[in-house]
């Protein structure tokens, strides 16, 4: 096995809840509105220290989308997917912006967001709906 290299970021920033491992800065979030099937999610325009699984198409609640979930390099954790393709066009501008799961990481003061209850909405990205 290979060496481990990871990116260090400096300035406030969300990190892995399993491992801390850096993940992105909060100056990348662009959308704090985001859904996940397990509460808040954030979108970012860049996230670093991730890996990525396959990709599928998955329809969300604001249409079809081309997909990749996102690990965590370190720990190998989910911790949210990025958009590889939008089918609808005014939804291009999530194209190569990624969402991290806010239960799955480690806020920029050092908190965790614990889930009250599951949402049963199935895979879903924004709440605008």
């Amino acid at each position: 096995m290979g060496r481990l290299f990871l990116v260090n970021l400096e300035g406030k920033s969300y990190s892995c809840k399993h491992c801390k491992t850096n993940l992105g800065l909060c100056d990348d979030v662009v959308s704090k509105s985001f859904q996940s099937r397990h509460g808040k999610a954030y979108l970012f325009s860049k996230v670093v220290n991730v890996y990525a699984g396959k990709k599928e198409d998955r329809m969300m609640m604001t249409g079809m989308h081309t997909v990749v979930d996102i690990y965590c390099v370190k720990c190998g954790s989910y911790v949210g997917w990025r958009y590889e393709f939008a089918f609808e066009k005014n939804q291009k501008y999530k194209e190569g912006k990624s969402v991290l799961e806010r239960y799955k990481v480690w806020g920029p003061d050092g908190n965790n967001y614990w889930v009250a209850q599951e949402v049963e909405a199935g895979d879903s990205d924004t709440d605008d709906a």
